[in-house]
């Protein structure tokens, strides 16, 4: 979402009304437009460019390498990789469909093209475009749909709407609106179109495989990657994205879960105002990501850890976790809280599987290096034949991690970058490690969190004490910090516990 509109702001006052509706007072499918504000289909117009421009640009890296090494030079200069990752981006942001929110995805972690790592933040800079530079709906034809879909005109169930977008997303965009009884709602309205868009994409099965190989460039690596099955896994997050009706429930699940606790809100979903291409839910009041970074020490810290706490108390709770935690999808509140937006998608992993993940986490914690390993095998991550080292498996976990350090640390985003290079570069010493490593497709959402929630943490350059935090979440150990406290006694609410052990899980009491 724009940068500007990060966070869902208050309504402004009532001199902006509701917009009046078109002449012709159309509010059927076909009175949407004349075509030109659909969004194009085309699959092979999106498949042939992409290919053709990823060829051109190995070609030019080819080229300019010998150049430069012929020449006694350094090798490729920034300017390249700039004007590269350019391309992918602009590219990308012309499908406007299935590889654009592919784009998006890849977009909050630290992967792409194989470039050197002093110019991959030239590609997340570009490719963060696509999650900021959405063209917005005219207020007009937003009304229109909200109309169409809600069977009604809008005066009818809104005192006032702004027909200025406060974010706009992939697809869809965010109006702020007032309740006739007087709350403040944010109401998302899907682009016309863009759902065919999506779902002609996705109807061709190479066309995410084909997307993914070609900016992983895993083909020419030893790698046991399941491409087919990540572009399935993928694909099955982006179609659930178009249907509002299952965003609605993922969040009003997330919201019972998480209904008074004392730093994580989740907005109430107005469910009468809600359909498959509309989104009604309270309006969240606080400072952007923007106003967020500039905030005083104490208040970062807070923030950075009630993120965390939502992503892995939910995954470890609940079995289940929003992924898609990027910057737009938070607002931040001066008492150190953190409302949480946007649950389109959203995972959900059975029990078990969560367990034996988490006996890699408690293994990792304990310094278990044979214990970590066998984890790991039973887990499938790795096979007891593979030719590789119990302690390779362990530092490809640890190694140069801040998350494993006892006391406060700061996560720096060079920290990030570094634990990203040292997992999957394949100039990493853990290299050995990675080319063995059997990750099932399930878990490429829950990868996604996890670089995702690092990366925003570190912006923030938020302070926390991990060993203590690691310790409450996975063994649950007693809490040593406010936060911790009180989300403890939270959790031991007799309504919250038997909604902990509806879900499998016991802790201990404070």
């Amino acid at each position: 979402m724009r940068e500007r509109n990060a966070a869902v702001l208050e309504v402004e006052s009532s001199s902006k009304g509701l917009l009046p509706r078109a002449a012709n007072g159309s509010r059927s499918a076909g009175g949407m437009g004349d075509g030109s504000e659909r969004v194009s289909s085309g699959r092979v117009r999106r498949t042939a460019p992409l290919v053709g421009l990823t060829a051109r640009t190995a070609g030019e890296a080819v080229v300019a390498g010998l150049r430069g090494k012929l020449a006694g030079e350094a090798g490729i200069d920034a300017e390249f990789y700039v004007r590269a990752a350019e391309r992918y981006a602009d590219l990308l942001g012309r499908s406007k469909g299935a590889l654009m929110k592919a784009g998006q995805m890849l977009s909050l972690v630290s992967v792409g093209p194989p470039v050197p790592s002093e110019f991959k933040s030239a590609y997340q800079t570009a490719l963060a475009r696509l999650r900021e530079d959405a063209p917005p709906m005219t207020g007009e034809l937003a009304l229109r749909v909200l109309e169409h879909e809600l069977g009604c005109q809008a005066q009818s169930v809104f005192a006032e709407f702004d027909c200025e977008p406060l974010a706009a997303a992939s697809i869809g965009q965010v109006h702020a609106a007032r309740l006739h009884d007087g709350r403040a709602v944010a109401v998302k309205i899907q682009y016309p179109g863009v759902a065919d868009a999506v779902c002609a994409d996705l109807k061709n099965a190479e066309l995410l495989t084909t997307f993914l190989g070609l900016m992983g460039a895993v083909s020419s690596r030893r790698l046991r990657l399941d491409l087919r099955g990540t572009a399935r896994e993928m694909g099955v997050r982006i179609t659930e994205e178009l249907d509002y009706r299952r965003e609605a429930a993922n969040q009003a699940e997330f919201a019972a879960c998480y209904r008074g606790h004392p730093f994580i809100r989740v907005p109430e979903v107005i469910a009468e105002l809600s359909t498959g291409r509309v989104l009604t839910q309270e309006l969240a009041r606080g400072r952007t990501w923007s106003e967020a970074l500039t905030a005083e020490q104490e208040l970062r810290d807070q923030w950075g850890g009630a993120i965390y706490r939502f992503a892995y108390g939910s995954y470890h709770r609940f079995c289940l976790f929003n992924a898609d935690p990027h910057p737009g999808n938070y607002v931040f509140h001066d008492d150190g809280s953190v409302s949480f937006l946007d649950f389109g998608c959203v995972k959900r992993l059975p029990r078990e599987r969560i367990a034996t993940m988490n006996e890699i986490m408690i293994a990792c914690f304990r310094n278990d290096v044979r214990g970590t390993w066998r984890a790991c095998v039973e887990a499938g991550l790795w096979r007891s034949s593979d030719p590789v080292t119990p302690e390779e498996v362990f530092a490809w976990w640890r190694h140069g991690s801040a998350l494993w350090t006892e006391g406060r640390s700061v996560l720096s985003p060079a920290a990030v970058e570094a634990m990203v290079e040292h997992r999957y570069s394949p100039d990493s010493s853990a290299f050995n490690a990675l080319q063995y490593l059997t990750m099932p497709p399930e878990f490429t959402m829950l990868g996604r969190m996890e670089m995702a929630v690092a990366g925003v943490i570190a912006q923030l350059n938020a302070g926390i004490q991990w060993g203590a935090l690691l310790a409450e979440l996975f063994e649950d150990g007693s809490p040593l910090t406010a936060m911790g406290r009180r989300e403890r006694a939270y959790f031991a609410r007799p309504d919250r516990c038997a909604q902990l052990g509806a879900s499998g899980i016991q802790h201990a009491q404070p």
